[in-house]
């Protein structure tokens, strides 16, 4: 379903994405993993062209994302995105943040998009939400907001750019168990994430990235369990036992 090939990304000097080749098949979910700073969310952003690529192509089915001539708002359409940050509209009620753009860019008549959007509520567990405004609820329910509003727009692909970073650790488990339904209803998604139980359970197949190239790929349990860079070591010896890896 996507294939991305020799992806380059520079700010300026900067160069963020050394040369990626990576692919991803129609209903696999691949969790890419990496220290802060090693490109994973450029990568994102780039698939959906939030940040231009500086060379490389970008392919969604027959689509290629990086032609300059392509409708970018109708390959967007196919992509939902759900980041870090919730980007609720603090004004609109949760049935309004999820409507709006299913009438605006889709067209939808109200009553259409009402339907559809009480619909993700129920799949994302947030009926009873329908009426609230973002600031009456809590960080983990905000995201399943977020979620069931990228849902709503009846995407082919759903990219989560660390969806729980900012979540309290007790609530994280309600947006997991989202993301873990909708891998076992086959969408297909790529996730940024820290979360190495997700990963492993979830995924099937995980990515490492470290300083804008991939390292090591292959399933969850081979790379987590088993890594065979010593990169990938190093990453997950901090990450799943942070106490012993500073005693180290």
């Amino acid at each position: 379903m996507i294939e991305i090939r020799e992806l380059h990304k520079s700010f300026g000097d900067l160069e963020v994405l050394k040369g990626i080749d990576f692919r991803v098949a129609e209903g696999e979910v691949v969790c890419v993993i990496g220290p802060s700073g090693s490109g994973k969310s450029t990568l994102l952003r780039c698939i959906n062209l939030l940040e231009t690529p500086t060379a490389g192509e970008v392919v969604i089915g027959e689509d290629v994302v990086t032609d300059p001539d392509v409708d970018i708002d109708a390959i967007r359409r196919r992509i939902g995105m759900v980041f870090q940050q919730f980007n609720l509209f603090p004004h609109l009620t949760v049935t309004e943040n999820l409507t709006i753009a299913q009438r605006r860019v889709l067209g939808r008549a109200k009553a259409e998009a009402e339907r559809v959007a009480a619909q993700n509520l129920e799949r994302v567990g947030l009926s009873d939400k329908a009426d609230a405004y973002p600031a009456q609820l809590s960080g983990g329910q905000q995201q399943r907001a977020a979620i069931a509003r990228a849902l709503a727009m009846g995407p082919e692909l759903m990219l989560f750019d660390e969806p729980t970073s900012s979540l309290d650790p007790e609530i994280v488990g309600d947006v997991l168990a989202v993301m873990r339904g909708l891998a076992q209803d086959g969408m297909t998604m790529i996730v940024v994430t820290h979360e190495m139980s997700f990963a492993r359970e979830v995924a099937d197949r995980v990515v490492f990235m470290d300083d804008g190239v991939i390292l090591e790929e292959g399933a969850a349990e081979q790379v987590i369990g088993s890594p065979g860079h010593d990169r990938t070591r190093r990453f997950l010896a901090r990450v799943l036992d942070p106490a012993a890896a500073e005693l180290d």
